[in-house]
């Protein structure tokens, strides 16, 4: 992938649907063993708004900007990779709503760098959406 610059900033606007309560997803995202079994590398994540989190073995991290119980993250995320632009922060935010059949997730992802939108797009749903909604269909 080129070196990225911060002048051409993207966004994804993804929605998914669950079949589980807002609160069962948002564990999901929050509690740090059951993070670890959906993207299947070891994980830390903090519960509180300042904490940091670490994901795939460091190659992804950030803060907690945003946290409501079972309704809402925000989140500074940004990749270790040459390829991102050094000291750049992009933005996550999921937020949870509840359906008829359990759980809708709006999610965004913004201030994307150049030349990374859409293995990021790709990204989220192979190694969190689909990990998730089978991380459900066993509990």
């Amino acid at each position: 992938m080129a070196t990225a610059r911060v002048s051409k900033l993207g966004k994804i606007k993804q929605v998914v649907l669950f079949n589980a309560s807002p609160h069962d997803v948002y564990e999901l995202i929050m509690d740090e063993k059951k993070h670890t079994k959906i993207v299947g590398s070891a994980c830390k994540v903090s519960r509180v708004v300042g904490g940091s989190f670490c994901v795939f073995d460091g190659w992804t991290n950030g803060k907690n900007l945003e946290l409501v119980s079972d309704k809402k993250i925000v989140q500074s995320w940004r990749v270790n990779d040459t390829a991102w632009p050094k000291g750049h922060d992009s933005i996550v935010k999921f937020v949870f709503r509840k359906s008829a059949t359990g759980t809708k997730l709006d999610f965004s992802h913004e201030k994307i760098p150049s030349g990374w939108k859409s293995d990021l797009a790709k990204g989220w749903n192979a190694y969190y959406w689909k990990p998730m909604k089978e991380l459900l269909k066993k509990e």
